[in-house]
């Protein structure tokens, strides 16, 4: 693939991976290197310098909040939806699943 085409997909999929956490974080709080592997079963491969920014800018935006928990001696940081992030998740779900229907094949 080129290196033009990769950076086009990868700026589509990153709004879709932005989805995919606030659906996680509604069935329950999740940490990030959790979410790394979730997303690699699904093929994508994100760093952490990739998915701690969005994280920390869906934070900011009030879509998902953070607790921290020690596990195992260690402080590990959780991020659960909001109810902001609920009700974007559910506008989402809905835009998506209209434009899904036009374009699938």
């Amino acid at each position: 693939m080129s290196i033009i085409k990769d950076k086009i997909l990868r700026k589509f999929f990153l709004g879709f991976i932005q989805i995919h956490m606030l659906h996680h974080a509604k069935q329950k709080p999740f940490y990030g290197s959790w979410m790394i592997e979730e997303l690699g079963e699904h093929g994508y491969n994100i760093s952490p310098g990739t998915l701690y920014p969005m994280l920390h800018s869906m934070e900011s935006k009030g879509l998902l909040e953070q607790e921290e928990r020690t596990v195992e001696g260690r402080v590990r940081k959780y991020y659960k939806i909001t109810e902001l992030g609920d009700e974007v998740l559910e506008e989402a779900r809905k835009k998506a699943y209209e434009l899904f229907k036009e374009i699938k094949e």
